[in-house]
């Protein structure tokens, strides 16, 4: 329960659904997660003790070690656990990239609580080590599983999932595109895959964008924003270059980033080495980011891939102008042109259509207008989840 897009939309759902006629209970399968404290209070928490730190705290860190190994020796299977990390650990170092948390997450998944309780429906909300268990481990009339991301960019493989697939009824995507790129990798499956579009609630939206907070700084120039975790996939290294081209262009702008993650030290080291620690500030995760919105002169999205991000949903529910690099997930939130502005993702083409927007303040306010009135469907989600 990670400050997240996905875990966002999540609790949304989740306020949607609480109520009369409703028995909802969740488990959290890492047990832990800052945004707990935003769990409905008619929902029933079913992990036995929860720490409410983020994984990329210290105590959070703590705790997720404690966990994993925890897994590794609960529910017996030594051997297979100690196997099949093993075979997952060769195949991605043939790909050339290990991913520690894909490696894990089978782990956690067999290792995880179990219940004795047979529920209506069970719902996987992530991929990974939620809908292995799920698939494996939890007892339901039905079950369904959410995807949030390009499935085989962010690097699953048919051998981490082991066939987890089949045991779901119904499959959903948050897009899309995303629906797409899992039935060419799942043929089999392709009849159980609809789309489900991510919850946002644009009212609270904009109610706490009204709040107090935001940038605390004075600078004068030209604000741009992003908000999202510090991972690979949201391709911050390339968005240092593009900073770096802006200042040396002499443009009088700032860049700020909203989010953390793993690749903090890395970039912190490239954008003391590209002197920018003036231009492009790491601000870290924050409770409220929508006043930041409102403050913005600019919102760029320029990521590797995608599955529907909410952060583009949330600057355009505030009317930002928006860039994003043009990949699964951000080309159907865009219309390019119209509702904002879609480039290759290439420092100099990022850089590029910044560089147009920060010259046409009547184009930049035009794209912020447009992408606010774009209209939200959400209501039928729910129809198809729990009609099914």
């Amino acid at each position: 329960m990670g400050r997240a897009g996905a875990e966002t939309a999540l609790i949304e759902l989740l306020k949607k659904l609480n109520g009369p006629g409703w028995d909802i209970s969740l488990y959290v399968i890492m047990g832990q997660g800052e945004m707990i404290s935003q769990l409905p209070g008619g929902v029933r928490l079913l992990n036995t003790q929860f720490c409410d730190q983020s994984v990329l705290s210290k105590e959070g860190r703590r705790k997720l070690i404690k966990t994993v190994i925890f897994a590794f020796f609960r529910n017996g299977n030594l051997l297979k656990k100690t196997g099949y990390l093993w075979q997952t650990f060769l195949a991605m170092q043939k790909r050339g990239k290990l991913q520690t948390d894909k490696l894990l997450w089978r782990i956690v998944s067999d290792g995880a609580q179990r219940f004795d309780e047979t529920f209506d429906l069970a719902v996987a909300w992530l991929e990974g080590g939620a809908a292995y268990y799920v698939a494996e481990h939890v007892k339901a009339a039905r079950k369904a599983a959410f995807i949030h991301i390009d499935y085989e960019s962010a690097g699953y493989t048919k051998a981490m999932d082991r066939g987890c697939w089949k045991q779901f009824d119904n499959i959903f995507a948050v897009s899309d595109e995303v629906k797409g790129h899992f039935q060419s990798f799942y043929p089999e499956y392709a009849s159980k895959v609809g789309v489900f579009h991510n919850f946002i609630n644009q009212e609270a939206i904009r109610s706490q964008a009204m709040e107090q907070g935001g940038f605390s700084d004075d600078f004068k120039g030209r604000r741009i924003l992003t908000v999202g975790r510090l991972t690979y996939q949201k391709a911050y290294d390339i968005a240092v270059d593009a900073m770096k081209i802006l200042k040396d262009a002499g443009y009088h702008a700032r860049w700020y980033v909203l989010g953390e993650g793993e690749e903090r030290k890395a970039l912190e080291k490239k954008i003391a080495a590209l002197g920018l620690q003036e231009d492009f500030l790491l601000l870290g995760a924050v409770t409220n980011p929508h006043p930041y919105y409102l403050q913005t002169d600019l919102y760029v999205h320029a990521t590797r891939f995608e599955g529907k991000s909410i952060a583009i949903q949330e600057a355009q529910t505030l009317g930002c102008a928006v860039i994003a690099s043009d990949c699964n997930g951000n080309r159907e939130q865009i219309t390019d042109g119209s509702d904002g502005m879609l480039c290759e993702l290439t420092p100099c083409a990022i850089a590029e259509r910044i560089e147009t927007l920060l010259k046409d303040e009547e184009k930049r306010k035009a794209l912020g207008r447009a992408a606010k009135k774009k209209k939200i469907h959400q209501m039928e989600n729910l129809q198809v989840l729990l009609g099914m």
